[in-house]
Formats: C-alpha cells, structure tokens, sequence
C-alpha cells in the first residue's frame, strides 16, 4: 500500500466513502505492507477496517482510537496478542482474528457487549475467557481449528446465538448440558473433537436445522435426539455409534442423515418416520438386515449400503417410488431379489 507526500492513499478503490465523502471503510486486504500506514489514523469516522493477510504481528495500540468501528477484521497476521485498547471499541459489532498465533483470548473480549459475529477460530487458544454470557447479541461464534479442552458453562447463556456455532476440531470431551439451552441455534458443528457422549438434554435444541458432529467417538446419541423437528442435515459419520435412538419419527424434517464409518448393527422401526428423508448413508456399518418400515421413506433418492452384512432385503425397498440410487456393493446376500430389475428399469441405479 504506498502513499503520497500528503499521507492520502492513492488506491481509492480501498476506501468507502459515506454521502459526506467521509471514509466510512478501510481495507488492505493482501496489500502485502508490514506497518498500518499512519495516515490511517486521520479516518476519524471509520466503520470497517479490514488489515487481514498482512505481515502484521504487533498492532498499534492506536486501534483502539476508532471508536466508530463497527467491524475490525485481523486475520491471518501472525499476531499473538491483541493491544489492550481494542477493549475501548464499545461499538463493535464484527470482530474477526482468524488464523492467527493468539494462545488465549484477551479477557476483556465480554466487554465488547455490541459484538454480533465473533471469529476466533485456527488460532491456538486452549480456553476461553470467562463472562461471555455478557454478549447478549452474539449470533455467530467460531472457535473451530484450536486447542480447546471444553467449553465454558455460560455458553449455553447467550440469547442471541441462533445462526452458528462453530467448534470443530479441538480437543473436546463433551459439551456443556448447558449449551441445549440455545433454543434457536440453527446450526452447530462439533466435528473432529473426541466427544464420547452428549448431553442427555440435546433435544432442546429445538431451532437446529443442520448438525455436524463427524470424526467423534459416539458411541450412542440420546434418546431426546428424535425431538430435533426441525433437523434437516445430520451428518454423523466416522463415530462409534452401535444402534439409534429408539424414537425417531420427530425428525419430520430431516432430509439427509449420513452414518457412515460407525459400528451401527441394527436400525430401530421408527426411521420410517423420516418422511421427508431422501439422503441415506449407511456404508461402513455392521448391518445384518433393515426394518420393513423403511419402505415408508417415500421422498428417499439414495440409499448406500455399502459393505454391512446384510443377507436379505426388505421387499418393502421395491416400494420406494423416488429412490434414484441403490448401493449394495460389499455385503454377504444370499441372493438378489427380482424386484431389483424393476427398480432399474424404472431409472434407479442399482449397484450390486
């Protein structure tokens, strides 16, 4: 980013302005400068402020004199800490430090009670600072890519959390009961942890439309798992899952359920609840037969069955009238049923 003798920016295409002419936005993204040009601080009415990708590992403490910021972007600088003035910047409202160096978050982040959307995540934190219940209008909180051992309990306390929640791949045991109090969380993704369990309460997160809780070591999913109604994607894979919850029909809503890679041997009557269910995954598991209820799955486009051990199948699957794809490659059948032709001759892919 070079600048002229009067200090002014010569690439306009960088700065918003506002009706006044006032530059209301900032950004050098990738602009490839080791220093924030000093003309920078005569933008007294900056919004958005955007330094990421830069080779900036030390701030200026001067940051915290933009008082109008509503948005600071710092990612990918190689920072390891953050100057303690950004703590006066009561106004913002977007905060990102994606990966970057920060081995703990600085403990003053909940006095930034404006915050909306929090981006911490593939930075190196092992915790997280206490009080961030005080950030009653966060709506999106990425964590993802650190070195956390657990989340904290006031997380569960943070009204405004409906969009997303990121915390994949970290280190984390199990999840808070606490964190089933966000009602209207719509999306969580919890991956590539070590999870051996989840909350007994997980049904209260009643919002959640999209689950993502692969690479874990799940062994089993609550019983109040089946009360996720509005559920549309739940993607399960690569855990140690032996059975399913009992009570399944309360998925209504669920469109793809992916089970692959787990130890699942059997699948409970109620998966033919799954009315609206079209993605079926079950490749990988140690299935010796299907329930005769999963001819019910109507809306059902694919169904992978892949490498079970499976002897015989269900008539009930000639009754699928969506079904696109039919994968039984790898099990142990006695025999081929004739209704298989029928299936492909209707336009069903049938690999056997």
């Amino acid at each position: 980013m070079d600048e002229n003798g009067d200090g002014e920016f010569y690439d306009e295409s960088r700065l918003e302005k506002d009706a006044l002419g006032r530059v209301v936005g900032f950004s050098v993204r990738h602009a490839g400068i080791d220093r924030v040009p000093p003309s920078l601080e005569g933008l007294r009415h900056l919004r958005v402020l955007d330094l990421s990708y830069n080779d900036l590992p030390e701030l200026p403490s001067t940051l915290g004199d933009f008082s109008t910021l509503a948005e600071l972007r710092l990612d990918a600088l190689a920072i390891t800490s953050l100057p303690d003035s950004l703590r006066g910047l009561a106004g913002l409202e977007v905060l990102s430090l994606y990966k970057n160096r920060l081995a703990s978050a600085p403990h003053w982040l909940p006095e930034l009670t404006e915050l909306r959307n929090l981006n911490l995540a593939d930075n190196e934190l092992t915790a997280l600072p206490r009080g961030l219940r005080s950030l009653k209008h966060l709506h999106t909180l990425d964590i993802g890519h650190n070195q956390l051992k657990e989340l904290p309990e006031d997380i569960g306390e943070l009204p405004a959390l409906h969009r997303y929640l990121y915390a994949s791949n970290n280190a984390l045991r199990s999840v808070p009961a606490s964190l089933c109090n966000l009602s209207d969380l719509r999306y969580l993704n919890v991956t590539d942890n070590a999870l051996t369990s989840l909350p007994a309460n997980f049904g209260g997160l009643a919002a959640l439309r999209e689950l993502r809780l692969y690479n874990n070591r799940l062994t089993e999913l609550p019983q109040t798992f089946g009360q996720l109604s509005a559920l549309r994607e739940a993607h399960l894979m690569g855990n140690r899952l032996r059975t399913l919850p009992e009570h399944l029909a309360g998925l209504t809503d669920l469109r793809e359920l992916r089970l692959m890679d787990n130890e699942v041997t059997t699948l409970p009557p109620s998966i033919g609840g799954l009315v609206r269910l079209r993605h079926l995954d079950l490749r990988n598991n140690q299935l010796g037969a299907l329930p005769d209820s999963i001819g019910a799955l109507t809306d059902l486009t694919h169904l992978d069955l892949r490498n079970n051990r499976l002897t015989r199948l269900p008539d009930a699957l000639a009754l699928l009238p969506s079904l696109e794809k039919l994968d039984l490659r790898w099990n142990i059948l006695d025999e081929l049923p004739p209704w298989l032709d029928d299936l492909e001759h209707r336009g069903c892919v049938v690999l056997t």
